[in-house]
């Protein structure tokens, strides 16, 4: 069994190598999906479980604490391990740091979803929140999406986006923190949200057309980043039905009101890997809700374990 840290995977990986390993795991059959939730004072346990047939199969298991980014010292709020089996012989063949891990899994979902689905000439992208998976999700999107030349940063706290702009900067990209968020939303070509709200801060009306918006915060069933128009003035896809559709409030909440059903998401990652949607005109806003999901660290673990192994 193989321990795989943190510093392995940060030199096994790039946006390139995670996303073609998503690409191709989702050539695989559909995983069977396992999860379980567990709360106590706002701080949770995630066990999720994925088995890819004819690829792996694994756990991760992850304790999500909030308040942990504003800490002294500061820890992650997301923090866990991903065990990966083999899927002939049902052996645990690595053990793999999980908060690594869930950067390059969750980051590189959406930039593979964007490559489908994004405009090819987007210009000015937008970041809403400006947490761990902020400049993730900046890097993967950018290398995705080359055009991309500007980016605005939007927080609750303008201090930690300006932290975030200062270090965009410092790597010489155009960056610039914006505080009017409806407006921010209309000068955006991509729109990626990764928040812990509850209450849906991207609001439909102030998109412009040709816009694709990449929400990736919302996890739990209480949780949204974008309104009900959002939903009905785009496209929508999910990365995976069997994670989004009855789990997350992104997609859970308009659906039980009756604003949207499930017929109006038009696919999922398998249908664009497989070439069954894309994005087909300049002007169509497009919508993808990123729900992670056990396969996607398992598709990465194992293109991680199989690199560290000289396969």
């Amino acid at each position: 069994m193989r321990i795989v840290t943190g510093d392995d995977i940060k030199s096994t990986c790039s946006w390139p190598f995670a996303v073609e390993a998503l690409r191709a795991g989702h050539l695989m059959p559909p995983a069977d999906l396992r999860d379980s939730l567990v709360e106590n004072a706002g701080r949770k346990m995630l066990v999720r479980t994925a088995w890819i047939p004819g690829l792996a199969s694994g756990v991760k298991a992850v304790t999500i604490y909030p308040d942990n980014p504003s800490a002294e010292p500061p820890m992650p709020s997301v923090q866990g391990q991903v065990l990966l089996f083999d899927e002939a012989q049902g052996n645990v063949v690595a053990v793999l740091e999980g908060v690594d891990l869930t950067a390059w899994k969750t980051a590189g979902d959406s930039a593979l979803g964007a490559s489908f689905l994004a405009r090819q000439d987007v210009k000015r992208m937008l970041m809403v929140g400006a947490g761990s998976m902020a400049r993730p999700l900046i890097d993967a999107h950018r290398t995705m999406r080359p055009s991309l030349d500007h980016v605005m940063v939007w927080n609750r706290s303008e201090a930690r986006a300006a932290a975030l702009v200062q270090s965009l900067e410092a790597d010489g990209i155009a960056a610039e923190v914006v505080s009017d968020l409806d407006a921010a939303v209309s000068r955006a070509d991509l729109i990626s949200s990764a928040t812990m709200s509850t209450e849906p801060l991207i609001r439909g009306a102030a998109l412009k057309p040709g816009t694709h918006v990449d929400l990736v915060g919302a996890y739990t069933p209480a949780m949204r980043e974008a309104d009900d128009d959002v939903l009905t003035s785009g496209r929508l896809f999910v990365d995976s039905f069997a994670t989004t559709v009855g789990h997350i409030g992104e997609v859970m909440i308009p659906m039980q009101a009756g604003v949207i059903g499930k017929t109006d998401i038009e696919g999922d990652m398998h249908d664009l890997v497989q070439g069954r949607g894309s994005r087909q005109s300049a002007e169509e806003i497009t919508v993808f809700k990123n729900g992670g999901g056990a396969h996607l660290d398992v598709m990465i673990a194992h293109a991680v374990y199989l690199a560290l192994e000289g396969r």
